[in-house]
């Protein structure tokens, strides 16, 4: 069972991560794109603006379960490092459940909000409901959770490990 899950958690921190890193390239192409049609073509396309920003918030929300699941949550890291190993993994736990109800709280309150922002329409693009600008909320609140039981299960304190 353990090693199952530790497998979904691989999956979808993967994926989550392609997606992160896809929007960041995203925004990263709108930039560009953005400067060219208003600064050398004097024709600005007013829905790049609004894209890039969706475009990094997905960045944010998507890449987050990636960063739980490498232990960079929050924690105290002296307190962790002169700590007996018993005691240790009491401070997991505590921050595991810290983190998870965090990010119970940024799905229900982000699935709200996305559900608020159906009748809302992006600037510059009309046709497109801000549901899926704030649906990135609840969806990167889920891989965090699958990142941060992974991370519970078999714990990586990369942060630990590369620090100076």
């Amino acid at each position: 069972m353990k090693e199952k899950f530790l497998t979904l958690e691989r999956w979808t921190s993967g994926f989550a991560m392609v997606v992160a890193c896809a929007m960041m390239a995203l925004a990263a192409s709108l930039g560009l794109f953005q400067i060219i049609t208003r600064f050398v073509l004097e024709t600005p396309a007013e829905w790049t603006e609004v894209t890039i920003r969706f475009s990094l918030i997905w960045m944010v929300f998507m890449g987050i379960p990636m960063a739980f699941r490498q232990g960079a949550m929050v924690s105290v890291d002296v307190l962790y490092r002169w700590s007996p190993p018993r005691f240790r993994r009491v401070l997991d736990w505590i921050v595991c459940l810290a983190a998870f109800g965090l990010m119970t709280i940024i799905i229900w309150w982000g699935w709200e909000y996305a559900n608020r922002g159906k009748v809302q329409t992006m600037i510059g693009m009309e046709d497109v409901s801000m549901f899926w600008a704030y649906l990135a909320m609840p969806v990167g609140g889920v891989f965090s959770l699958i990142g941060i039981v992974g991370n519970l299960i078999d714990p990586q304190r990369l942060e630990l490990e590369t620090a100076q």
